[in-house]
């Protein structure tokens, strides 16, 4: 749990500290909103690789395997915008079989956004690509 929300923890209380050291309340503002951008917060909500799986090869929808904080991922997702919604988000760090079924496509690595569309593995797709596919699907 530490892992996932680390990065924005680290971001709020960076913020506080520069505020409690004489700085506006408008760095706090924007060290919070940064914190609020790279939380799992901005992600649809994941479900385990499992259930992902079952889900696209009842529907072909696309699985995106990501992770927190990764600055990919969030690029991927600001990209997407409502269209994310059309691919199931499975968390590498919440579900052990999803970092599986990712090192198994990209050489042994954890490399996220890892797409599976069409049963056709994606390592960091482009997201204006994906964006497009997603859309015509």
């Amino acid at each position: 749990m530490l892992r996932r929300w680390g990065p924005a923890g680290l971001l709020l209380v960076l913020g506080a500290l520069l505020w409690a050291v004489g700085r506006s309340v408008f760095v706090f503002l924007a060290f919070a909103l940064l914190a609020a951008f790279v939380s799992p917060l901005i992600f649809p909500r994941s479900i385990p690789a499992a259930e992902a799986q079952r889900r696209s090869a009842a529907d072909g929808r696309a699985i995106v395997y990501w992770r927190p904080g990764c600055p990919f991922c969030m690029r991927l997702r600001t990209v997407l915008g409502v269209t994310s919604r059309r691919a199931y988000w499975v968390d590498i760090w919440k579900d052990p079989e999803g970092a599986a079924a990712v090192r198994a496509v990209a050489d042994g690595n954890e490399t996220v956004p890892t797409v599976i569309l069409a049963g056709t593995p994606h390592v960091n797709p482009d997201p204006l690509w994906l964006r497009k596919r997603l859309r015509a699907g």
